[in-house]
C-alpha cells in the first residue's frame, strides 16, 4: 500500500540534534543513526499498522539498537510523523506534539 509521508517540521531538529550527539561521541555513528531512522520510516511506510497505538490513534516504533522512538499517525493513505524522541526523556513533550 502507497501512503503519503509527512513530516512534523520539529522532527528535523529531532533528529539534527539526535545525529550530532552521537557524531559528537563517535564520527560515524550519527549516520549509523540516520540509517537506523531511515529504516524505521521506511517499516512504518510498508506497514504503519503494525505498531503499537500508544495514544488515541497515534503509535508509537522504536529504533533498532538506538534508544529512540518515532511517534506518528495513520489516518486512511498518510503517515504523519510528530517526533522523534528519545526514550528517557519525558514523555509530557512528545505528548504535547500530537495534535
Amino acid at each position: 500500500m502507497a501512503v503519503d509521508l509527512i513530516i512534523a517540521p520539529e522532527v528535523k531538529r529531532d533528529i539534527d540534534e539526535a545525529y550530532s550527539w552521537y557524531e559528537e561521541r563517535r564520527p560515524g555513528l550519527g549516520e549509523e543513526f540516520l540509517s537506523c531512522m531511515e529504516a524505521c520510516i521506511q517499516a512504518i511506510i510498508r506497514t504503519p499498522e503494525i505498531y503499537v497505538k500508544v495514544h488515541e490513534e497515534y503509535r508509537r516504533a522504536l529504533l533498532r539498537r538506538f534508544p529512540y522512538a518515532i511517534f506518528y499517525e495513520h489516518l486512511d493513505e498518510k503517515v504523519t510523523i510528530y517526533s522523534v524522541f528519545h526514550t528517557a526523556k519525558d514523555p509530557q513533550k512528545w505528548h504535547s506534539r500530537l495534535h
